[in-house]
Parts: structure tokens; C-alpha cells; sequence
């Protein structure tokens, strides 16, 4: 991303050649005469770098202080030029909140240096150092920028799905070689002209043009999921899947890491600030979201109804199957309490019972002899029309890898505590309407 350097300085002259000296292909310089009209370009561009010369009107230790409460939560980094060499007004201003002090008339050379170096330290400051990306504050900065100019942009919402989980299963020590192949994929794609910044520790924004949005999107998706399976071992590759350990997590299956794409242009829609856009970023890359794969959705024009409104509704149903009659009774009570939609069946006969998709099912696995339960579960993954509901396998069967084999999300040892059962369905349901 370029840098923004704000100048304010009422001599046309100086101002004009300060420019010319600092403006380049990775810096953009505005120039303003008063704190009045500074103010909008300052709230608009969030500037890197204030330049303020005692030119203007106010006492220039003023100014700094005013601009410092200004830019509070952005912390641009202020230097003041001024006729006087006296020591004392350069302590006066510095001790206002500016950063830096040059007397006038100045060294070409060694001003121009002096606000790189500025520069250069406002963005290693605010550089992630495992990915060398900018971090969140600075993304926002870009994206404040993009809003203020009435050009044509695309913004691209990355996340890495099952990164906390491969962590957990593979170290932190893999994790982040994860992400630094990942980060390389996305250089790999990106001009100078894009920008390339972190949202979190496995999300990321790029700012680009809406031509290359798309491409950039497909490349990515593809890519990953070309190179991701050589960050997992030769048993879970064949296996398909990652089994969990640990208190919280021990028996749950975990599908492998995968990219999830969102893109928003100014094609359609105008926004006025950067919450607006990130807000509908999420919800498009939300939707995007596939259980198992890479996968990118970008904004089209909308053709829905004018004015209509859709309301979500919030699928909360289980469905038990459970030979147990007193276990029965027991599942009913405490889901009815949570406030679960509960429906009972007994077998593939009982399917008319089911009215709608259900968002959990909690299977018993069934004799060691039979284990009629698994054999149900098996049926039930390779029936299309119950591919999102997540099932949760209980079983006196102590075989994890075979009861995840046959479809399972979770397998769940009997005999088990209640209340971790209740806390993995409220979980899934939390996921299921995300």
C-alpha cells in the first residue's frame, strides 16, 4: 500500500517543492493550508506522516498538540519544520507531540532521507513479524483509504478454515509454516499496485482492482488445495480426516485446512465507512464457506425483490436415535431444557418424523455385535439431503478411527457426562447457523 504523507503549510512555493521531493510510486503527498481543512483529510486518509510548518497561523506547539488529540488512535508520526533553530522551541515542539524537528531552510538529501526513515518505521511498527504483513490497525488504514477516492476497488476476505485445529493436532511450529506457504502462494498473485494485509493470525485483506479480483480468488483456491495435504501425515491423508486429542476436543474429526474466499467491489454498492464493508465481506465470505474445500463467492448485483427482507431462521432440531429407553427419556428432558427441537427415531423407517434438516443427530452405535448405529450413520452421509447435519456417534465400541469412519463428526465413549454432550450440541448448533 502507498504511504500518505499530509503537508500543511500555507507557502504555495515550499509546499510545492516539499512534494515533488517525497512524492514517489509508494507515497502519496496532500498538501492543505489550516487545521480546518486538515482535519477531513486527516479523518479520511489516516496520513502516516503530518509534516507542519509555523508557517500557519497558530503557535506550532499548539498545532501539534491539537493534531495529536486528533489522530489519537492512529498515531501518525508528526514532524515539524520551523525558521528557528533556538533549543528551546525545538523542545517546546517536541514535547507537544511531534515526533521530529528540522530547521529551514533545509538539506534536500538529508530531508528526504529523514522522512523515509519516518516512514519506514511507521510501517515496520505495524508489521506482523511471522507473516511480514501489515496488521489489522494498518488494513483498516487501507481500507479508510480506498473509501475516501472515487476509484473503481476490489476487497478480498481470506481465512485459513481448521487452522486452530491443524495447530492443535500438528504444533505451532507447523502452524506457521502453514501460513508462511500460504502467504507465499498469495504474494505470488499480487502486483504492486494491490495491497496484502492481516485481519488476524489466519485471516487476511487484499485491496485490489475488480478486473483481477476473481483470478486472484480462483488461483488461491486452487493452488492451496493443490500443496495443503504435504502439511499432513501419510495416516491422516489416507484416513481423509484429522482425529483431535485432548480434554476438550478428544474424539471429534476435524477435515483439513482450507481456504474460504469473500469478495466485495464498489461495483454495486457505495460505503461510507470501513465497518460497513467488513461487515459485508463476512457475510459474503460466510456463505462461501465449504466443509472440505477451497472455495470464493464474489458480489453480483442483486435481483432480489425490491424491499424485501428475509428472516433466518434458526435451526436448533435434534434428532436422537437411541435404543436405550431410559437414556431416551433422559436426552429428551435435558434438550427440551435447552431449548433444542427434539424428534426421536428408531430407523431408517422413521424419517417421516424428521420435518426439516436437522441441525444435530446423536447416534447410539448399537450392540458390538451389530452396531446397527454405524451402519445407519454410513447411510445417512451418503444421502446428500443430510451432508450438513453434524452427528455425533455414541459408543461402548472402543474404536475412534472406525465409529469417524462411518461419518461420524464426534464419537463419544459411553459411558460419558451429560454435560459434555450438551456443550458439543449447543457448539454445533452455534456453527450450523453462523
Amino acid at each position: 500500500m502507498r504511504s500518505v504523507t499530509l503537508i500543511i503549510d500555507k507557502r504555495p512555493v515550499l509546499s510545492i517543492k516539499y512534494k515533488k521531493l517525497l512524492e514517489g510510486e509508494n507515497n502519496t503527498v496532500l498538501i492543505t493550508k489550516d487545521l480546518i481543512s486538515s482535519i477531513k483529510l486527516i479523518q479520511d486518509t489516516e496520513p502516516d506522516l503530518i509534516i507542519i510548518s509555523d508557517s500557519i497561523d497558530n503557535d506550532l506547539s499548539d498545532y501539534c498538540k491539537k493534531i495529536r488529540a486528533l489522530t489519537y488512535n492512529m498515531r501518525p508520526i508528526i514532524v515539524a519544520t520551523s525558521k528557528s533553530a533556538e533549543v528551546d522551541d525545538r523542545l517546546k515542539v517536541l514535547e507537544s507531540g511531534a515526533d521530529d524537528f528540522i530547521s529551514e531552510p533545509v538539506n534536500t538529501k538529508e530531508f528526504v532521507m529523514r522522512m523515509k526513515a519516518h516512514l519506514r518505521r511507521e510501517y515496520e511498527s505495524n508489521l506482523d513479524i511471522k507473516k511480514l504483513l501489515p496488521n489489522k490497525n494498518y488494513s483498516m488504514r487501507a481500507i479508510k483509504r480506498i473509501l475516501s477516492k472515487n476509484e473503481p476497488w476490489a476487497c478480498l476476505f481470506i481465512s485459513i478454515e481448521n487452522f486452530y485445529c491443524y495447530r492443535e493436532s500438528y504444533t505451532e511450529l507447523a502452524s506457521d509454516k502453514l501460513l508462511q506457504t500460504f502467504c507465499a502462494i498469495v504474494f505470488s498473485t499480487l502486483s504492486n499496485e494491490d495491497y496484502i494485509g492481516s485481519l488476524s493470525e489466519n485471516e487476511f485483506l487484499i485491496i485490489t482492482n475488480q478486473l483481477k479480483a476473481e483470478k486472484i480468488a480462483n488461483f488461491l483456491t486452487c493452488a492451496f488445495d493443490s500443496v495443503v495435504s504435504k502439511f499432513y501425515t501419510p495416516e491422516d491423508n489416507k484416513r481423509g480426516y484429522v482425529i483431535m486429542n485432548g480434554d476438550d476436543i478428544a474424539g471429534r474429526r476435524f477435515n483439513f485446512a482450507h481456504t474460504t474466499i469473500g469478495i466485495v467491489t464498489n461495483e454495486f454498492n457505495m460505503y461510507d465507512n470501513p465497518t460497513q464493508l467488513i461487515n459485508d465481506l463476512v457475510h459474503i465470505h460466510n456463505m462461501a464457506e465449504m466443509h472440505t474445500k477451497s472455495n470464493y463467492l464474489i458480489e453480483r448485483a442483486k435481483i432480489t425483490g425490491k424491499n424485501s427482507v428475509y428472516q433466518r431462521e434458526i435451526n436448533n432440531s435434534v434428532v436422537v436415535y437411541e435404543k436405550d429407553d431410559a437414556m431416551k427419556v433422559l436426552l429428551q428432558t435435558i434438550l427440551e431444557i435447552q431449548g433444542c427441537e427434539y424428534t426421536e427415531i428408531s430407523g431408517e423407517e422413521d424419517f417421516e418424523k424428521i420435518q426439516k434438516i436437522p441441525a444435530v443427530m446423536i447416534i447410539d452405535a448399537g450392540e458390538e455385535e451389530t452396531l446397527s448405529g454405524l451402519d445407519f450413520c454410513q447411510k445417512l452421509r451418503k444421502n446428500n439431503f443430510y451432508n450438513s447435519v453434524k452427528i455425533i456417534v455414541t459408543s461402548s465400541l472402543h474404536d475412534k478411527e472406525k465409529v469417524l469412519n462411518s461419518g461420524a463428526d464426534v464419537y463419544l465413549p459411553k459411558p460419558y457426562e451429560l454435560q459434555y454432550l450438551i456443550k458439543l450440541v449447543n457448539d454445533f448448533i452455534k456453527e450450523i447457523n453462523r
